[in-house]
């Protein structure tokens, strides 16, 4: 009597059909299929009846990288994963983004060929098994969904999201030389090898992974495109904001000067110089109505306070604080820059005295006050959990 039958002896009937069916999908699976999922719970069961319809025939399992959804999207797939093998859930807390969800599912599996689709329903499951056919004849590494080539389209898109997305697709060149047609794209199939040859040269930032997967390869992907039609959405809320804009920017950013400087620190700064208009503008109208301690000392807490908000919302979307973290997340940054000012009026005098000049002598205090606030923030203020 071998294993299995040994199972479905000691066990009642009905659960010896259930392990030995779980045993039978957990081995040699083929295909992962990665979703990254923030409040989609209505479109789980959906999605997974689709996916279960369109792969019959291959050995393939569902891997949904939920960011903590309020909806209860993690307790979900975990209710359908007790009746089902072929679904798992990896839930993170702590921390968001499209792109690090899609790294930590491939991360977590074990199949050789790999495939991102969305929870919303939007993507073409139906040509997952196409896609795979087409990966493994032609020994491509990626397979692209794609809406811009012959065949394809953007369904009810209107000419705003229509513009946004082909100014994106044109930027998308300076960072990746392939002749896609659709860079922005997050319906593929990969090898494993490829991704890993890109895994550990990836940014993380913002949500366009294929974009990230194929700026990051040491050599170049071999990928054909296939196809689709975007879907309409029929649960749930759009992710796409005007914040999406930002975080590809600073997606180019870090592919084109991140080994030199870190996107972040450059987004930080570019903050921190909005701030100084901040301050001086609150100072200008705050001489009106009080002393000039009192203004400055208005001026200075209004621009840490818009500083704050600002990084919050854009250079550290994936950590931002809300609730009774958001308010302590503040006072802490008040803290750091409080000191950071501090050392920058040191350094600016310690300069000055040496015979420097007062512009380089004030130069050199604020290099040194910002590197201090972008470091130590990091660390205390937005500092992951």
């Amino acid at each position: 009597m071998q294993s299995g039958e040994l199972v479905a002896a000691a066990a009642p009937s009905g659960t010896a059909t259930t392990l030995l069916d779980r045993t039978t999908a957990l081995k040699g699976v083929e295909l992962t299929v990665v979703v990254p999922t923030f409040n989609e719970r209505d479109n789980i069961e959906i999605l997974l009846s689709r996916l279960d319809a369109a792969l019959c025939g291959i050995e393939w399992e569902v891997v949904y990288v939920d960011d903590d959804s309020p909806d209860g999207t993690a307790a979900k797939i975990r209710a359908l994963a007790q009746n089902n093998p072929r679904v798992r859930c990896l839930q993170r807390i702590g921390r968001r983004g499209l792109s690090t969800a899609v790294v930590e599912g491939m991360l977590a599996s074990c199949a050789p060929y790999l495939a991102v689709i969305d929870a919303d329903l939007q993507h073409d499951e139906t040509l997952l098994p196409r896609m795979l056919a087409m990966i493994k004849a032609d020994d491509l590494d990626v397979v692209v969904g794609s809406r811009h080539t012959a065949g394809g389209g953007i369904g009810d898109w209107d000419r705003r999201r229509a513009t946004i997305s082909n100014i994106a697709a044109r930027l998308a060149r300076l960072i990746v030389p392939a002749d896609l047609t659709d860079p922005m794209s997050g319906f593929f199939i990969m090898t494993r090898p490829a991704f890993e040859r890109a895994v550990r040269c990836l940014s993380g930032q913002g949500f366009k992974i294929l974009l990230d997967l194929f700026a990051s390869t040491p050599v170049a992907f071999r990928f054909k495109e296939v196809p689709y039609v975007f879907g309409q959405r029929q649960h749930g809320e759009s992710k796409l904001d005007s914040f999406v804009i930002w975080e590809y920017l600073m997606l180019l950013i870090d592919k084109t000067v991140g080994r030199y400087v870190p996107a972040r620190f450059i987004s930080f700064a570019a903050i921190g110089g909005l701030g100084v208009v901040v301050h001086f503008t609150t100072l200008y109208f705050g001489l009106k109505l009080v002393s000039f301690p009192a203004a400055q000392a208005i001026a200075t807490f209004t621009a840490m306070t818009s500083n704050f908000a600002l990084n919050n919302m854009l250079t550290y979307r994936d950590r931002r604080l809300t609730g009774r973290r958001f308010v302590t997340g503040l006072l802490s940054f008040y803290a750091v820059c409080s000191l950071g000012a501090v050392a920058n009026v040191g350094i600016a005098s310690a300069a000055f005295a040496d015979h420097y000049t007062w512009w380089a002598s004030g130069l050199a205090g604020a290099v040194v006050g910002v590197v201090w606030n972008y470091a130590v923030s990091s660390v205390l203020t937005w500092r992951r959990n």
